[in-house]
């Protein structure tokens, strides 16, 4: 945003939120729903719309939008005003790119037409770097950190990676919220009827890593802001589930920041700052970094609540200085 587009003291900073029904929200979890609720606090004014409201017409990307007031009431957590059409370059001065995966060519088209407002509106997180750093991609650049990983579709490579590893968790490179996630143990003869599963239904490859035994003590959900790492959450699985996500059963736990913790932050930091990804979760068993999730991450709510810290408050911190 240039320095004339900046929010003046006569203006208040207006944001428009790009996200899944605010209507269904679950405002006892929802990590989007805290944003809309810190900015409406500091006077910001607030817009809400969802993916498919999105629009490119004549150079301009427009959204059909509703202003929308929050709070923390069940049931009547929302009021919704009268739909307004809004030029996202002149009409507001921040977009938060929210809406949930999958991550999938309309997700990735949506992160095409926000690109188009680079220099004018702000977007976090940065939508080129959005689509370019899949949540199960771009901790490939950071092999050392991760557990033993291939990412393929050749069945012959999977299975000798399983003879190598013996214990494997098989994943789908695209999927979120702990969906059609397997452990396959030495002993399973089902790899062969996955796969087959698998690769009758998507071209996608395969994300397969060794086993971490550690998962069932808890898997870390880190925030970093702006790069720098603000807190934590464990998530546990439940019963034996090898899947620790809130979504499906998970449970929440206070936890602090171990040193290979803040060892593993320390080197994605600097490139997660780089790329204008602003408010990330990564996901950490045992020490090993699985996953970076630059899309929708959540866990800010259960954060605040074990330990005070308000990852969302930090968040607008670093968009009021990205803006001046």
């Amino acid at each position: 945003m240039s320095a004339s587009q900046a929010p003046t003291q006569s203006r208040p900073l207006r944001v428009a939120i790009q996200m899944d029904p605010i209507e269904h929200v679950n405002i006892d979890g929802d990590t989007t729903f805290a944003m809309a609720e810190e900015a409406q606090a500091r006077g910001y004014q607030l817009f809400v719309y969802q993916v498919e409201h999105l629009s490119w017409q004549e150079g301009k990307v427009l959204a059909r939008a509703r202003p929308a007031q929050v709070q923390r009431v069940k049931g009547d957590h929302v009021t919704l005003g009268a739909e307004t059409l809004l030029d996202l370059a002149d009409d507001v001065d921040v977009v938060l790119m929210r809406q949930d995966p999958p991550f999938d060519m309309s997700y990735i088209t949506a992160a095409h037409l926000l690109e188009f407002l680079k220099g004018r509106t702000l977007v976090v997180n940065d939508p080129f770097w959005v689509r370019s750093s899949p949540e199960k991609i771009i901790p490939l650049m950071f092999p050392d950190l991760m557990p033993p990983t291939l990412v393929s579709r050749d069945i012959a490579a999977i299975k000798a990676f399983q003879a190598t590893h013996k214990d494997i968790v098989v994943k789908p490179l695209f999927g979120n919220a702990g969906a059609a996630v397997f452990r396959i143990k030495p002993d399973d003869g089902n790899l062969g009827a996955l796969l087959d599963l698998f690769f009758t239904t998507s071209r996608d490859p395969l994300m397969v890593q060794a086993f971490v035994p550690g998962v069932f003590e808890g898997d870390k959900r880190i925030i970093l802001v702006d790069g720098e790492p603000v807190g934590a959450i464990n998530r546990v699985p439940k019963g034996n589930d090898i899947r620790s996500n809130l979504a499906v059963g998970g449970t929440a736990h206070p936890v602090s920041l171990s040193d290979a913790d803040l060892a593993i932050c320390k080197a994605i930091g600097p490139t997660l700052k780089e790329r204008g990804l602003m408010f990330v979760g990564i996901d950490v068993i045992a020490g090993r970094l699985t996953e970076i999730n630059v899309t929708s991450p959540t866990g800010a709510l259960a954060m605040k609540a074990f330990s005070g810290v308000n990852a969302v408050a930090l968040m607008w911190d670093a968009i009021a200085r990205k803006l001046s």
